[in-house]
């Protein structure tokens, strides 16, 4: 661990190589939205001013994200700036300097039922149904079958 001026010790960034964990959930966020809106990494950062490159360390969490930037994210993806926060596990909080918390392995994206590519693809199909009444009898019926796998466990 490297220590800053200030003499305290800093587990994550500062030239360790260790992204910090809520750099890590906030890029992992903006991978879902984009792709759920079926956009690819060039388009995105076309829409804000960034290479391909720079997209790919915002969403590793290798570079965090300005408060600028993640504006501009959150107007192209039509979120709120809080959508990429949201979800955040206690441990990844917990993890981030000034919470106390020591680096450790993260999760992988796939440990996010989101991140599952069949999961992608069915919201992508299920906001391409344009009769209201037929969105919401799949998500009655989707809720009605989650809810009876449930019961049967």
């Amino acid at each position: 661990m490297s220590k800053s001026k200030s003499g305290s010790k800093l587990g994550y960034g500062h030239g360790t190589g260790i992204p910090n964990p809520v750099d890590v959930h906030v890029g992992a966020r903006l991978r879902v939205r984009r792709t759920l809106l079926g956009m690819s990494q060039t388009t995105l950062g076309d829409a804000i001013g960034l290479t391909f490159q720079q997209m790919q360390k915002y969403v590793r969490g290798a570079n965090r994200i300005s408060s600028s930037r993640l504006f501009a994210l959150s107007r192209v993806l039509d979120v709120s700036i809080q959508y990429f926060f949201d979800e955040m596990p206690t441990a990844v909080a917990a993890r981030s300097p000034g919470q106390g918390g020591k680096a450790k392995k993260l999760p992988s994206y796939e440990s996010d039922p989101m991140a599952k590519p069949e999961i992608l693809k069915f919201v992508r199909a299920y906001y391409k149904i344009k009769d209201t009444q037929s969105r919401k009898g799949l998500y009655e019926l989707t809720k009605a079958m989650g809810a009876a796998a449930s019961r049967s466990d």
